[in-house]
């Protein structure tokens, strides 16, 4: 299929089951999307078996199987899923949250990466490097299931900030992380690794690298949005400025990946640059609307294609029974992992402010995984423990979504009765 067929299919298919949730199981948008997305596949699996003469199954595989997610969401959406999240947090907010999300986004991010790792490692066996690089592609919180729930759950301010940024910085963070675990996994694992080198080289490269890609990413973007602001201050034409919005958000993850540094991060600050400082001070009342529409319609539409993707890799995925139990040790585990993540900064700043009433497993609850992780699993090199990781993190990425997308408003409203008591 050509990529004009196969976008056309995804947006067919996106506003066909759409439509099937909004006029029968009436759950928010995205989820819905995924639940019958799930649903066609899981039939479509149950025809085959009962009719293998059908060979629809195959057929779909095949047709899955040809689309690159991985590189369609990394290489492709990502950019706009984030740029776009970004616009709509204020920098005012996250300042005064700034302790918790860096936290969170850095220790918890290697905490999680450790317990996961570590726990994952004991449970099957996995070398130990292998298990730390699933640890790091499922331990960050994914932006884009994170921020589509958190419009439908009504969260208090604070708590809805300190949500979304985490999951905006941590999502880069950990995409940071996981190159550098999988670089040195992987070529250890294929006998391609330097066996000359130390240890001690082998750590100072990758907390070069580290530095390199999260640094180089956040002065790239805040650089290219400050340069954007600077230019849209001079014009007064809302679809130009629309269209440049969204040649900034296109051409710096491009960039950004031709200069190897974190084009995540890249799209974060550049979006959080000009949905705040270029929104007030570089944007007539009217491109500010456009501005604003554009992207909030961007991300909609966005986010429909990728929980139907999500729906869909259930053909790319062994289940065999060896796998759905590990799968389901992985849930407990990436749990437990995030639980972690969410406690130990929380502890860490409890001395010097105050948090509202349940932040911790509304938070806890609240780090949905998402379309991030099955593409960071897809991406990895083919070999023993892959099939393994690719079931584990499905399974994982559609209980996080489903089941924990769906309760974490519920749980907020419950635990989390008591006025704000937030402060700087």
């Amino acid at each position: 299929m050509t990529f004009l067929q196969i976008a056309s299919l995804l947006i067919v298919l996106a506003g066909a089951f759409g439509a099937i949730n909004y006029l029968f199981l009436k759950l928010p948008s995205s989820i819905g999307i995924l639940v019958v997305a799930l649903i066609a596949s899981v039939v479509v699996i149950g025809l085959d078996a009962i009719w293998p003469a059908m060979s629809v199954e195959e057929t779909i595989r095949a047709t899955v199987l040809s689309v690159d997610f991985s590189g369609a969401l990394l290489e492709g959406m990502l950019g706009m899923l984030l740029f776009a999240g970004a616009m709509h947090v204020k920098i005012s907010d996250l300042r005064a949250q700034w302790r918790v999300v860096v936290l969170m986004a850095t220790m918890g991010v290697a905490l999680s990466t450790v317990i996961f790792g570590i726990g994952f490692s004991w449970l099957t066996g996995m070398p130990i490097l292998i298990a730390l690089t699933f640890g790091a592609l499922i331990s960050p919180t994914d932006p884009v299931a994170v921020l589509g729930v958190l419009r439908q759950a009504s969260l208090r301010k604070s708590l809805e900030t300190k949500i979304a940024g985490e999951s905006l910085f941590n999502d880069g963070v950990g995409y940071v992380v996981f190159l550098v675990l999988s670089g040195l996994a992987f070529a250890t694992t294929t006998g391609h690794a330097d066996v000359h080198g130390s240890s001690e080289s082998a750590v100072m490269g990758a907390s070069i690298l580290f530095a390199q890609e999260a640094m180089g990413g956040a002065i790239l973007g805040i650089v290219l949005g400050w340069l954007t602001f600077r230019v849209m201050r001079l014009i007064d034409d809302y679809s130009l400025e629309v269209l440049i919005t969204l040649g900034l958000a296109l051409g710096g993850y491009a960039l950004a990946v031709a200069l190897h540094v974190s084009a995540p991060i890249m799209a974060v600050c550049a979006g959080l640059l000009i949905g705040d400082v270029g929104s007030q001070y570089g944007m007539s009342d009217e491109t500010r609307k456009y501005v604003d529409a554009f992207w909030k319609m961007i991300d909609e539409i966005l986010n429909a294609v990728l929980f139907l993707m999500i729906g869909f890799e259930v053909f790319a995925i062994a289940l065999d029974s060896a796998s759905v139990i590990a799968g389901a040790a992985a849930i407990v585990l990436a749990l437990i992992a995030r639980f972690a993540a969410v406690a130990v900064p929380v502890t860490v700043l409890k001395p010097f402010r105050s948090f509202s009433p349940g932040v911790i497993p509304i938070m806890t609850w609240g780090g949905l995984k998402g379309g991030i992780s099955v593409a960071l699993a897809l991406s990895l090199p083919d070999g023993e423990w892959k099939p393994l990781i690719l079931t584990a993190t499905y399974m994982v990425v559609i209980f996080s979504i489903i089941i924990q997308g769906l309760t974490v408003a519920p749980l907020a409203k419950r635990v989390g009765r008591e006025p704000e008591l937030d402060m700087d």
